[in-house]
């Protein structure tokens, strides 16, 4: 995501913070590189002027120029700026009622825009959050929506009202949210019918769904590859419907950036999930300050060390560390972490989130295809062998290799590998000040 627009801003702001002294000039011609870089992310003109003049008018103050380390502080306004232009510090967070009440979300948008996936990725998100979520299918237009959505229930173990043979979605809207209120239910996402073209059947019928229910919030969906028309559309449906907030759909596909550049400047409204994948975990709460950290080349070490979190629990990482003091931790444990570190995502999305990665290192210099090699190696491997390594000897290396289909030398390379992890790991747990100076690395 954003990689154009990343790499454009990450060069911006390499060549002036390797500057001890910028003069006005500099900073004159690094605006305008910004400028170009926003104009070809399909960014508004309004909002590209408005970003622009203010970054002028605070980069070009003696704070900046007579600076003990200027590049810095011109990084630090362009990043204040891109936190705002995002949504500033503002909360994201969904406006629902307590448990103890029925609160109803109203999805809106175009044919096409994910309405239907961002439904069941919203409801199995809060069903995670420890809500109780019914998904109501009111989309009565679109050919097989109710069993697409019927589908997705299922999958993210949530139930989907419909009520077959009606055509008015806001009696099919107000009756599950009786049925909700009855059942204790304390979460409605209602799925709408969307249009290929604004058009102002689309807006009555939305219209109609929204006074019959009430919502508590009324999301519109758009796609953030279609740029500045998601912007024109969302101030359509502001003006005639109200939103509260939106998600961006396939934000992981988006090079450039536009929509998410746009929205909340246009709109005024907050971003308030993105799509990053298409698996139903990949709805992430949109946080205006790592995206700007992304955009210029930071990373976001805070979505990383959540991400890891995700996977690893607690009581896992304890019993990993007991096994690495005791210098037990065998080849099936390095096998769990590998597949572990799949779970947190793609090599590019987790490039983006460590500083300085984006445009320096790629997948390749991660060796991912040695990585899968040494995930099948260890597959090959008897329980007996993973858990005492010492006992492959060369009979077994050559059964080991077939069995993978790799070679003899490819199994010494990882065994050799592994042993040398392990004495590390041993180093690392018996020396107290190695464990300091690895965390202060860290910053921790």
């Amino acid at each position: 995501m954003f990689d154009s627009i990343a790499g454009k801003f990450t060069g911006i702001m390499r060549t002036l913070s390797g500057k001890g002294k910028i003069s006005e000039k500099n900073v004159r011609d690094a605006v305008e590189e910004i400028k170009e870089a926003l104009l070809d992310a399909d960014v508004n003109l309004r909002v590209v002027r408005r970003f622009v003049n203010s970054t002028l008018d605070e980069a070009l103050g003696e704070k900046v120029l007579s600076a003990v380390n200027p590049g810095q502080q011109f990084t630090k306004i362009v990043y204040d700026k891109m936190v705002e232009l995002l949504g500033g510090s503002g909360s994201t967070a969904l406006n629902l009622k307590g448990k103890d009440a029925t609160s109803v979300i109203l999805l809106m948008g175009l044919q096409g825009s994910g309405k239907t996936t961002a439904a069941h990725k919203l409801a199995y998100r809060l069903k995670k959050d420890g809500r109780k979520v019914m998904l109501v299918a009111a989309d009565l237009v679109r050919p097989a929506a109710i069993t697409q959505l019927q589908v997705l229930g299922e999958k993210a173990g949530v139930p989907v009202f419909t009520i077959t043979g009606e055509k008015d979605p806001a009696k099919v809207a107000e009756a599950a949210v009786s049925r909700a209120k009855h059942e204790l239910i304390d979460t409605v996402i209602i799925d709408t019918s969307g249009r290929m073209h604004l058009d102002e059947a689309l807006m009555e019928e939305i219209q109609r769904v929204a006074k019959a229910v009430r919502p508590d919030e009324t999301l519109f969906v758009a796609d953030a590859m279609t740029g500045q028309s998601a912007v024109d559309i969302a101030k359509e449906f502001e003006e005639k419907v109200g939103i509260s907030g939106v998600i961006l759909t396939k934000f992981d596909s988006d090079t450039r950036g536009g929509a998410a550049l746009s929205l909340r400047a246009v709109v005024g409204k907050p971003i308030k999930f993105i799509g990053t994948g298409e698996k139903m975990e990949d709805l992430e709460v949109f946080h205006p300050e790592r995206i700007a950290t992304r955009i210029l080349g930071m990373g976001d070490i805070v979505s990383l060390v959540e991400k890891a979190q995700e996977q690893f629990d607690q009581a896992e990482a304890e019993r990993l560390q007991k096994k690495m003091e005791k210098n037990t931790f065998d080849l099936q444990d390095y096998l769990d972490q590998l597949e572990n570190l799949k779970k947190m995502g793609s090599a590019d999305k987790l490039l983006e989130m460590i500083p300085g990665a984006k445009g320096n290192i790629s997948e390749e210099d991660l060796h991912l295809e040695e990585l899968e090699k040494e995930k099948a190696i260890i597959r090959s491997m008897t329980r007996f062998e993973r858990s005492n390594y010492r006992i492959i000897g060369p009979s077994r290396r050559k059964r080991i290799a077939k069995g993978s289909g790799t070679s003899v030398a490819e199994v010494n390379r990882l065994l050799k590998k592994f042993e040398k992890s392990r004495l590390m790991m041993k180093k690392v747990m018996t020396n107290k000040k190695l464990q300091a100076a690895m965390l202060k690395q860290f910053g921790m």
